[in-house]
């Protein structure tokens, strides 16, 4: 047995076939992230930051600076202007630093596992699943069975839902799980690795508290809302450049 803090290795991935079987295309929607099925979809948006004032800056913020639409549907490069997050790199005395992308930024993880901890019957039994492709993963991939999502293969775990303040990459690389859902599967989350936001399905109840959550800018998704930059249909289409 593989263990990397609370996460424990697993003898197969047969549970997470409901989660493949619930998924519908790829990169086409909300419900390409999370199963079909749940009462209430919502998106947690990594935040940026400032580092003279050391402190979280929020999409709303960065979009009111710029003169864009704050809405459920934003995209990054749409109210910063770029299609290439890099090209942007900062905006001197609004943001210094991108949102995290493929990972749920690790101050927030303790704070969505509580919130989520209310809403499971099985909070001591949870699954959790990674992206093999990420680099100094803090395991070897024969030790954790896979199943495949489209165009990406995870690993599974297991463990209580604590175990989401542990890191699945070697120190100092911080990697947050890409799927995780708890065993009676009341709600389910992703980070996708290409995105700056998490998705959560779960009940109205849970995704009515995301929202309401201190410190977490998060708002009530549709499952048919697009999720690629140029899925905002409110602000201008971003540059290449």
């Amino acid at each position: 047995m593989v263990r990397i803090g609370d996460y424990e290795s697993v003898p197969d991935a047969v549970a997470a076939r409901w989660v493949v079987e619930g998924l519908r295309g790829f990169a086409e929607s909300v419900l390409s992230l999370v199963p079909v099925g749940f009462e209430a979809y919502g998106r947690l948006l990594h935040p940026a930051w400032r580092s003279d004032l050391r402190r979280r800056v929020s999409w709303q913020e960065v979009a009111r600076a710029n003169g864009r639409i704050s809405h459920r549907a934003m995209q990054w490069g749409s109210i910063t202007g770029s299609r290439r997050y890099l090209d942007v790199a900062h905006q001197p005395g609004i943001w210094d630093h991108a949102p995290e992308t493929g990972t749920l930024p690790e101050e927030l993880a303790p704070v969505l596992a509580a919130l989520l901890t209310r809403h499971t019957a099985t909070p001591e039994r949870c699954w959790f699943a990674v992206w093999e492709g990420y680099g100094s993963l803090a395991f070897d991939a024969e030790d954790a069975p896979a199943f495949d999502i489209p165009h990406r293969r995870l690993r599974l775990f297991s463990g209580p839902i604590s175990a989401i303040q542990a890191s699945l990459c070697r120190p100092p690389w911080w990697q947050s799980p890409s799927l995780w859902w708890p065993d009676d599967r009341a709600w389910c989350v992703e980070t996708e690795v290409d995105l700056m936001s998490t998705y959560v399905g779960a009940s109205r109840q849970c995704i009515g508290d995301l929202v309401a959550q201190p410190g977490l800018e998060a708002v009530i998704a549709d499952p048919a809302d697009g999720i690629t930059w140029d899925s905002d249909n409110l602000n201008p289409t971003p540059s290449l450049g």
